[in-house]
């Protein structure tokens, strides 16, 4: 928490890797704000639960499930508009400002962890990019991307495996178009809300061998609640292969079931193994890029009941 920030705009934080039980922690923090005579807001903080598209694939919270508290930015981008870090970032500060305004404590809740930075820290005013570079870069072999920003960004390209051909171009297309590194414009970040806001954050970083167990049976419960039918229906309306909805955990995977390419088998197989393979990522990330004073707890199945009062206590009291 910044000392510049204000005990008048309280912001309620949980974090960690999907299937973690975040979404019923944060129906339990907006319960125990009402017993104190407060109302809680639950503001997504998912990059796949925006959209109105993958309500099962992205297992947005149920009329049950949110037991009566309210909701925003779950199911509030169509799948043809690409949301991105900014765009969401925009809608939240209004989300929260709003909270604020009416006396609510918002509680921002998600796994996407550039969502949140961009929230709190800002964005980089990058100028956009020359088409003509853009087109250049994106044309090169991802050997030859890597190469060249080896030279022109050397500092970026060690940060970087070989193989994450979208960073590198992205990295490599800024500095070429702008004449300034990505880190260096990354240093005069700006529209950050962390120094206006009494954060209390949390971080979920459960054990690995219940998360994954919790990622194979949320695919498969997935599957007996819709899933396939809500990829049928994505798929018929003929989008964008690129946009961010159609590469969502299990769309791609049912989009091939569906051509018949995968059994229902390989189709479970490679849809659970897509989203333990995005919670190995988000636990790296929460690990390494959040503040060090931000809490972080850890729990098993036979802990997994969070003690709300203890964690938020100051937030309760206020």
């Amino acid at each position: 928490m910044s000392i510049l920030s204000s005990p008048s705009k309280p912001l309620a934080l949980i974090a960690g890797p999907t299937a973690s039980g975040k979404s019923a922690i944060a129906v339990a923090l907006a319960q125990r704000l009402a017993k104190a005579g407060r109302r809680g807001v639950v503001i997504n903080a998912d990059s796949a639960q925006v959209y109105a598209d993958l309500r099962v694939l992205s297992a947005r919270p149920s009329d049950d499930e949110m037991a009566g508290i309210e909701h925003r930015l779950f199911g509030a981008w169509d799948g043809e508009e690409a949301c991105s870090a900014a765009a969401w970032a925009a809608q939240a500060k209004v989300e929260i400002a709003d909270c604020h305004a009416t006396g609510a404590v918002p509680i921002l809740v998600g796994g996407t962890g550039l969502y949140l930075k961009v929230l709190l820290e800002g964005i980089a005013p990058i100028p956009p990019i020359d088409p003509a570079v853009r087109a250049m870069v994106r044309a090169l072999p991802d050997d030859g991307a890597y190469k060249l920003l080896q030279i022109e960004d050397p500092l970026r390209a060690a940060e970087l495996a070989p193989n994450d051909r979208q960073r590198i171009a992205r990295a490599l297309e800024v500095k070429r178009s702008t004449g300034v590194t990505l880190a260096d414009w990354q240093i005069a970040k700006a529209g950050g809300i962390g120094e206006e806001v009494d954060l209390h954050p949390l971080v979920l970083l459960p054990d690995r061998t219940w998360l994954y167990h919790r990622c194979d049976q949320r695919f498969e419960a997935m599957l007996q609640a819709g899933a396939v039918a809500e990829v049928e229906a994505l798929l018929a309306r003929d989008l964008d292969p690129d946009l961010p909805v159609m590469r969502a955990i299990g769309v791609p995977e049912i989009a091939r079931f569906l051509a018949d390419e995968l059994s229902r088998e390989s189709v479970i197989a490679a849809g659970q193994q897509a989203t333990r393979n995005y919670a190995k990522r988000q636990f790296t990330w929460f690990r390494r890029q959040v503040d060090e004073d931000w809490v972080r707890i850890t729990f098993d199945a036979e802990s997994e009941n969070i003690d709300i009062g203890a964690y938020f206590a100051s937030l309760l009291r206020e």
